[in-house]
């Protein structure tokens, strides 16, 4: 009969229990279980795509092909516990890729399409990947990873996926091409999952680091069991749910939200791949009767001031969703008006993916985060290690027995003795918890702005002037102009077809913050340097106006 809420997370005396399985894979709770329970006809996933139309992928269809993959890295000796690199577009082969890596065995390391070939090979190389999976389409790109292969990576063999030319291998190459669709159709489907421990891990996936390098995260299948309490308190599933998502596989938030957690559950995904627009998703959603509707803010933002879609052009819709950055309270209130439900909001990491969301439970309080899921034991604790108090501010910490948290950063035994000691996570994130028991998230340490004696949240500054009906988007960080001088300040992006002064939004800040919370300072722009995934880079931002004003220093000495 599958599996159940109830088998892994029960409540008891108002507190919650985890009861870990002595086996198992994600794999055979994502795909497996369903075939087994007679639903391998149900759809899995739907790519629309912008090149080759609607392509849809069942239940049994997954299943067959994943252990058809399963089998050619048996035939090919890769050894279980290895890595494999996937660099894939949204296509019905992102699955088969991941979840065949997993029920053979080996590591799934997603890495995003829009990082450059020397980015792919330092992944490469870092995670000791043994096979890369990619797009035909990528290769003129990616082929100078093979002229390195022998030197830099350990990278044995390339599976090429997708229509388009298959090329040769190049001569002296210690790398071999092989076509993906042609190994899958000429490998056996009865390979079996493999018989994995909750604990045993599962996939590799990659963030900023403190080195200026990206530093992997290796996940355990548990992670899959860890975000059950965001199925129930924040996805609301309902049985036939048709989940329409705007992101990328690749990107933790997605491959979570859009692929293991839906499928879980035995429901439908549909991803789009292409050029896309502001009315693409609307449409989509409209076409194939989507009830869950997961994106960005952005997304929402765009819907909202560049289209003419409401609530009665998308009558399927019954629950929104959202993560990556918080949602204006002007968004959500326009949204409320144009499609008459909430967007709910979630807060989660790299290494314990989503675990402090809203939910329907609950009225939505602008600004807040949330409540912690139950399940998840998150704690606020302060400088000495002790409970914050209520309204003060403390860091987020996860009790280290949570099965959703990572086994450790790839290959940084220190770094990962730093952030989890002494029973617990330290995500380096900070938050205060209000009376009602809302969750205040007031972001990393090095974001909070110490100005004048005061410690201001960027992210409350931020909630406020984004309901400014002329500023599309805006960040608010420290900006230091002489020595132990910081004032608060703005970067604004307005919005389409709308004007406003620096003096105006000085005046609207003055009136909607406290007064050492107002912005002393504001900056225009057309886009912020953000992170391949559109997450905004804050110490970039503040190292070009660090540049600026050396730069205004040097004029003046002059």
């Amino acid at each position: 009969m599958g599996f159940q809420f109830e088998d892994f997370l029960n409540q008891e005396n108002g507190e919650w229990h985890w009861s870990l399985p002595e086996k198992f894979n994600i794999a055979q709770a994502c795909v497996s279980q369903h075939v087994a329970d007679g639903k391998g006809a149900n759809l899995a996933l739907i790519v629309e795509d912008h090149q080759q139309g609607t392509i849809e992928l069942s239940y049994q269809s997954l299943e067959e092909q994943s252990a058809k993959l399963a089998a050619v890295f048996q035939q090919q000796g890769l050894a279980q516990g290895e890595r494999v690199l996937i660099r894939l577009p949204n296509s019905t082969d992102y699955p088969v890729s991941f979840f065949g890596c997993l029920r053979y065995g080996a590591v799934a390391v997603p890495t995003s399409t829009l990082l450059a070939a020397s980015e792919v090979a330092y992944l490469a190389k870092d995670s000791g990947a043994k096979i890369l999976i990619a797009a035909k389409s990528m290769w003129d790109e990616l082929s100078e990873i093979v002229s390195v292969g022998a030197e830099q990576t350990e990278l044995t063999s390339i599976y090429l996926a997708g229509p388009g030319e298959m090329p040769a291998t190049p001569a002296d190459s210690a790398v071999q091409l092989f076509d993906f669709d042609q190994l899958i159709a000429e490998a056996s489907p009865e390979y079996k999952i493999v018989e994995s421990g909750p604990h045993d891990p599962a996939y590799l996936v990659y963030t900023s680091g403190t080195t200026g390098y990206p530093k992997g995260v290796l996940h355990a299948h548990r992670a899959l069991i860890g975000r059950l309490p965001a199925s129930q308190f924040w996805f609301d599933f309902q049985p036939g749910d048709r989940i329409m998502h705007s992101g990328k596989f690749n990107w933790t938030y997605v491959l979570g939200s859009a692929l293991m957690d839906p499928l879980f559950h035995g429901h439908t995904v549909i991803v789009h791949e292409g050029p896309n627009d502001a009315n693409t998703w609307p449409n989509l959603i409209k076409k194939h009767d989507c009830t869950i509707f997961i994106g960005v803010p952005t997304i929402y933002r765009q819907i909202i001031q560049k289209t003419d879609f409401s609530g009665k052009d998308v009558p399927s819709l019954r629950h929104c969703m959202s993560a990556g950055e918080h949602l204006s309270d002007e968004m959500l209130l326009a949204w409320r008006e144009r499609f008459a439900m909430d967007v709910y909001e979630a807060i989660g990491m790299s290494e314990f993916s989503y675990y402090i969301s809203q939910h329907k439970g609950a009225p939505i309080k602008p600004g807040a985060a949330g409540f912690p899921q139950p399940g998840h034991n998150v704690q606020l604790l302060d400088g000495e290690g002790n409970p914050a108090a209520v309204n003060e501010e403390g860091m987020i910490a996860i009790p280290d027995n949570d099965p959703g948290l990572f086994l450790s950063y790839w290959q940084l035994p220190e770094e990962t003795a730093q952030a989890r000691h002494d029973g617990y996570f330290f995500t380096g994130d900070y938050a205060r918890l209000d009376e009602a028991g809302y969750v205040w998230f007031l972001g990393r340490k090095d974001d909070i702005i110490n100005t004048f004696g005061y410690r201001v949240s960027p992210h409350e500054i931020e909630r406020v002037i984004k309901t400014h009906s002329a500023v599309a988007d805006c960040v608010a960080l420290g900006e230091t102009i002489g020595k132990d001088k910081t004032l608060v300040a703005i970067c604004v992006i307005t919005a389409p077809g709308q004007t406003v002064s620096e003096q105006e939004l000085l005046d609207f800040g003055q009136q909607n913050l406290a007064k050492y919370k107002a912005p002393k300072i504001v900056h225009f722009y057309d886009d912020f340097p953000r992170t391949k995934n559109g997450k905004v880079l804050r110490k970039e931002l503040i190292a070009q106006l660090q540049e600026k004003h050396q730069l205004e220093l040097q004029g003046e000495q002059a």
